[in-house]
């Protein structure tokens, strides 16, 4: 299956480097985690910048940025 170019593979957080939080938005945590989050228009992941609405791919589960928090959209391409 051919894998679109356009979703950077990012792979796993490396817990060393800067990471945004991840959260499903049915998840119960999430209203607590969108409190501590600033609202940035920004996410980190692996200390790399992505801006709000960006989407990457994550071991195989989609991530997109949500004013500072990456949310789980669905499987990635791996998944499909």
């Amino acid at each position: 299956m051919p894998q679109s170019s356009n979703i950077p593979q990012v792979g796993a957080p490396d817990p060393d480097l800067r990471n945004s939080p991840i959260a499903l938005e049915s998840d119960e945590d999430y209203e607590l985690l969108r409190q501590e989050v600033p609202g940035d228009p920004v996410c980190w992941f692996d200390d790399v910048e992505y801006p709000n609405g960006s989407v990457v791919d994550s071991g195989g589960t989609l991530l997109r940025c949500d004013r500072g928090l990456w949310v789980r959209e669905g499987a990635g391409l791996d998944e499909q």
